[in-house]
């Protein structure tokens, strides 16, 4: 038998997530970027908003609204790429 794609785990798909929203960026390409469906990707939005992880910003000129990973977040994401080098061999 062929094999199919390999399925993402929730803690690589909260990397993404975190890693992309690092430097801050808005809701479609975030979701563009972790290759979700909109009802899918929601539900991690907002346990990550929840749990503090991502921060929603309101406050740039175009009144876009952007989400950029916190400080717990930041931390968070080191812990787990550090945890997956180290699983990684």
């Amino acid at each position: 038998m062929g094999e199919g794609r390999k399925r993402r785990g929730r803690t690589e798909v909260v990397c993404d997530i975190l890693s992309e929203a690092l430097e801050g960026t808005n809701k479609t390409r975030l979701m563009y970027h972790c290759n979700m469906n909109f009802l899918r990707f929601n539900r991690y939005l907002e346990e990550l908003l929840e749990a503090g992880l991502l921060v929603r910003v309101d406050s740039n000129p175009n009144s876009v609204v952007l989400y950029k990973t916190t400080d717990n977040g930041r931390e968070l994401l080191r812990v787990l790429r550090r945890a997956n080098e180290f699983l990684s061999f």
